[in-house]
């Protein structure tokens, strides 16, 4: 079930949107001007402004204030500008569009909707989006949609939520909330339940999340991980996600920086070797290279999966900046 909301162009636009990188989404307060400020010298791949469960609900009025005025003062270039509003059981989600949206639309790349159940939760924010660029004379359909997946309704559904709007740029795991609709047995979000000695019990969240999200060209994201002190369980609770193929991470705390971009980046001689195989496949099916569909670079064989599979690792690299330091040349006639 698709928006008609939307149009062909937005489908181009969100197709582009994919490839930011986004190892690193870093969760502010949008009750707190000083953390607001903080955000802008950190090195996050993207800082979404948090109107929900970071904003007692007396607040939450004040707080889209500062974001409307923080996001038009500027300062996160590099950084995906994302704000995640409230969630469409309360009263709050309109007024939060509306006024975030009206008032820093022009400087603004997604909305990030919580609790997302079905996929006419993420339409009606499509359709209220249109509205206000329609309104504001802002291009249709640019700003995109993070929709976050916390409850066992919203698992199930994940797929249609992920095919409900072009909008739609990453799928994300809410494990808190997650966590208390399932009624786990534990209170440490991250970690394994007292009892779980086998396995990841998150692992079957994580992969239906995954799958809907490359299912449909989507961004994965991991969620967070609360013992923000812990530098060593967050890098190796993050390890698990992207071990599987997740983009990125939440990320609470500063300290916690570091780790995400580099847990969510292919190692260098990993990122090296993919951009080698793309440059020795396509030199070998040339006409100057023999026009063959499987040849060797070095001990190994390479072929039309190997190329596929160094598509995927040479995009993260790129995606984070890295450089090669170790080029593949052609053998000379």
């Amino acid at each position: 079930m698709t928006s008609p909301a939307t149009t062909a162009n937005t489908v181009t636009a969100a197709g582009g949107r994919a490839s930011r990188p986004r190892r690193s989404n870093l969760a502010v307060p949008g009750s707190s001007p000083k953390m607001i400020d903080k955000a802008r010298t950190l090195p996050a791949d993207q800082v979404f402004l948090d109107l929900e469960d970071a904003c007692a609900p007396l607040v939450k009025p004040e707080a889209r204030k500062n974001i409307v005025a923080a996001l038009n003062e500027g300062g996160f270039e590099g950084k995906v500008r994302v704000v995640r509003v409230n969630d469409w059981t309360t009263h709050w989600t309109y007024r939060d569009v509306v006024e975030v949206v009206e008032g820093a639309g022009a400087n603004l790349d997604a909305i990030m909707l919580p609790k997302v159940q079905s996929a006419e939760q993420v339409i009606a924010l499509d359709l209220l989006l249109t509205q206000i660029e329609t309104t504001m004379g802002y291009e249709v359909g640019r700003i995109g949609i993070e929709a976050q997946i916390e409850n066992a309704k919203g698992l199930i559904a994940v797929d249609a939520i992920a095919k409900a709007s072009p909008r739609v740029e990453t799928i994300i795991f809410g494990p808190a909330d997650f966590m208390a609709s399932i009624n786990m047995k534990s209170l440490v979000v991250g970690e394994q339940p007292p009892g779980y000695d086998v396995g990841d019990a998150y692992h079957h969240i994580l992969m239906s999340i995954l799958m809907a999200a490359r299912a449909n060209d989507k961004q994965a994201i991991d969620g967070p991980y609360l013992a923000i002190r812990d530098v060593d369980g967050f890098r190796r609770v993050a390890s698990r996600s992207a071990a599987l193929g997740f983009d990125g991470k939440w990320v609470l705390h500063p300290g916690q920086l570091e780790a995400a971009n580099e847990v969510y980046s292919p190692r260098q001689e990993d990122y090296d070797h993919a951009e080698n195989i793309l440059d020795a496949y396509g030199w070998f099916t040339s006409h100057a290279g023999g026009a063959r569909g499987a040849a060797m670079l070095g001990d190994e064989m390479i072929d039309e999966a190997s190329r596929k599979m160094a598509l995927v690792i040479a995009g993260k690299g790129r995606a984070a900046g890295m450089t090669r330091t170790n080029v593949w040349t052609a053998p000379e006639q």
